[in-house]
């Protein structure tokens, strides 16, 4: 069988409220190019299977694989491992099950883009930010967290590491197929986070090429933030993420390092990272600062700051400490 042109990775759990309009805009994709729609479904406890049954079923020219799971893989960025492994197109792009395509030739444009241009590895786009209704946000304040995305052109590791910005949601990413040859080790997509794959899916793309960012909206990003919300955004809201991306952080520098030396800015990273944790600590000092302190020392201090030299936590505190008084950190 030959393989298709291009692979959607489709990832859903729970999106019973969402996920026709989402897999209608990607069935709805018009191509000159065979692709097929690979869907992670995460052992859901709503409709969400028998609402994509259904709408599968009005696209029997698709080529849809069904990753029905029997038990829910406990992570998120496992599904998404997981059904990116599955893959077979020279190209993949992505969806989950609450966001949805607003253009129909999105996949079209996209892999025209990266026919003609060779030097880059993936192209993304503009894309808008809806509510629980599918109402556009305009709430300033929400619309501040798109500013993540807000970007355009070129796109390289180095904007990555110090822009502040990053190409492109999600949603919006279409790239050559990486996996296959098995360069890196892509398991960091589950190991570094339990929810956060787009960080982690731009990094594996941008140490070996560059995204082209386009300006064109194509994709509705919904964010919902709410108590009790099953979703990453809210969700955040119960979670400490100042120590989650701390953690998530010092995972990802460590992966680096086995491939390139680790940069100063890295070091830098890991150390004030180490100075946020030890912050932490003194303020509250009990157990679960306790731990998170010595895992900060640990794997940024003695793995990455200065593996060379022997140091102690207390010893290492107390130096940054006189440091910051002083002025010399």
């Amino acid at each position: 069988m030959t393989d298709p042109k291009l692979s959607v990775i489709f990832i859903t759990y729970n999106h019973e409220k969402y996920v026709e309009k989402a897999l209608r805009s990607v069935l709805d994709q018009k191509t000159d190019f065979d692709f097929e729609v690979v869907i992670g479904e995460d052992c859901s406890t709503d409709r969400t299977r028998e609402i994509m049954d259904s709408v599968i079923n009005d696209y029997p020219e698709r080529t849809v694989k069904k990753i029905y799971r029997s038990e829910n893989t406990g992570r998120p960025t496992k599904n998404v491992y997981d059904t990116t492994m599955e893959c077979r197109g020279e190209y993949l792009a992505y969806l989950e099950g609450d966001d949805y395509w607003s253009d129909d030739h999105k996949l079209q444009k996209q892999v025209d883009f990266l026919e003609a241009h060779s030097e880059y590895i993936a192209c993304t786009h503009s894309c808008v930010m809806i509510d629980e209704a599918s109402e556009e946000i305009k709430d300033p304040e929400i619309l501040k967290i798109g500013k993540l995305y807000d970007y355009s052109g070129r796109f390289t590791f180095e904007d990555y590491k110090y822009s502040g910005s990053w190409p492109g949601h999600y949603a919006t990413v279409v790239s050559r197929n990486i996996y296959p040859e098995k360069k890196y080790d892509y398991t960091l997509l589950y190991r570094a986070h339990d929810f956060v794959d787009d960080a982690i899916i731009l990094l594996f793309l941008l140490i070996q090429g560059d995204i082209y960012r386009m300006d064109e909206v194509m994709s509705a990003w919904r964010y919902v933030r709410k108590k009790q919300g099953t979703n990453w955004n809210s969700l955040a809201m119960e979670r400490n993420i100042i120590k989650d991306d701390c953690y998530l952080s010092q995972t990802v520098t460590k992966w680096l390092a086995q491939y390139r030396q680790i940069s100063d800015y890295g070091k830098k990273k890991a150390k004030k990272d180490f100075g946020t944790a030890l912050k932490m600590f003194l303020k509250s000092p009990g157990k679960e600062n306790r731990r998170f302190l010595k895992d900060m020392y640990e794997g940024n201090i003695r793995d990455i700051v200065c593996p060379e030299k022997n140091t102690t936590l207390v010893g290492y505190s107390l130096g940054y400490l006189i440091g910051k008084l002083t002025g010399k950190e």
